[in-house]
């Protein structure tokens, strides 16, 4: 949730506290424009500033008619053309167009809807801020607005006047087997911007060693998942091919609602698994939800082609592509 930065959680702190601020959102862009729809920055009512929404090419700007904004208590939505000398300047070779909407705390976005969205954050609940720019009707939607919640896309809906910013919670990667494949795939989920947990209660395998500086759980593994819990923002791996260790998280992931379970193995070896989830209990819906063999069939024939299959099918189970 780069695009966010925590810039919910600091508004609401700094207000507070009893300090005055506003939240500015990036709400359209045409062409090459710094930040995608949905970066934030806070803007403090003594000019300090938190996030950013053009990567420096207007911030100033909008500082100033933020700050002018909270001595108004009224919303501002402006537009901001960002030339190629600056783009360039940020890194990109051509410039664009933003709008940034500009909200103060208190007088036009809620203290409470603003605490709401900030413990919502925090409990990974996804969710949907809705403002309506023209009416200055806002508010929180859960269970609503499914496709832009599952494809990370803020924006406005066809009326033009309707701005839903989505704030999911940061995916999540929980790989049962901290085998090669698993050396492979944690780095790249997290290029991809998953936040990766390893569980393995084998001491040869899960070592610092060879996850340096990642989080690895040597509990077993039913217990591990059920300390780093299962939403819709979680993914499962699991490479270990041994029962013992694969079925106990395979269990807990098809009981839950993570948004894609995959398992290495042949074609027979999947079919055992299958009938050892239906021995479980386990419905014939629930059990294709598993991905086995796993990941995608690029003809991958090492460790780091079949992470990057299995990362693929990751990216296309979220996206609704497969």
């Amino acid at each position: 949730m780069d695009r966010f930065y925590n810039s919910p959680e600091t508004a609401l702190r700094w207000f507070s506290n009893g300090k005055k601020a506003a939240l500015a959102t990036v709400v359209e862009t045409w062409g090459s424009a710094p930040r995608r729809v949905g970066a934030q920055l806070v803007i403090g009512g003594d000019g300090r500033i938190e996030g950013s929404v053009s990567g420096g090419c207007v911030e100033g700007a909008v500082i100033v008619e933020a700050l002018e904004a909270i001595d108004e208590g009224e919303a501002r939505l402006l537009e901001f053309g960002v030339s190629d000398e600056d783009a360039f300047a940020v890194g990109l070779a051509c410039g664009g167009t933003i709008r940034v909407l500009v909200e103060p705390i208190g007088s036009v976005l809620p203290e409470p809807m603003l605490r709401d969205l900030v413990e919502a954050r925090a409990a990974r609940v996804p969710l949907a801020y809705e403002v309506n720019v023209e009416t200055g009707h806002r508010a929180l939607r859960r269970n609503a607005y499914a496709d832009r919640l599952r494809m990370d896309r803020s924006g406005f809906e066809e009326d033009g006047k309707t701005f839903v910013a989505v704030h999911n919670p940061p995916l999540r990667l929980i790989v049962v087997g901290a085998v090669h494949i698993a050396q492979a795939l944690v780095p790249m989920a997290r290029i991809a911007g998953y936040d990766p947990a390893i569980i393995d209660p084998r001491d040869a395998f899960a070592s610092s060693a060879r996850f340096p500086g990642e989080n690895i759980l040597t509990d077993w593994p039913d217990e591990a998942v059920a300390k780093l819990g299962l939403d819709s923002r979680t993914a499962v791996v699991l490479l270990t091919h041994d029962p013992k260790l694969d079925d106990p998280a395979l269990e807990s992931a098809l009981a839950a609602g993570v948004f894609y379970i995959g398992a290495l193995g042949s074609t027979r070896t999947h079919a055992k698994r299958v009938a050892r989830m239906t021995e479980a209990g386990f419905t014939e819906d629930q059990i294709a939800r598993i991905h086995g063999p796993v990941g995608l069939d690029i003809g991958a024939a090492d460790p780091s082609e079949i992470a990057v299959a299995i990362l693929a099918q990751m990216t296309a189970v979220l996206r609704g592509k497969a």
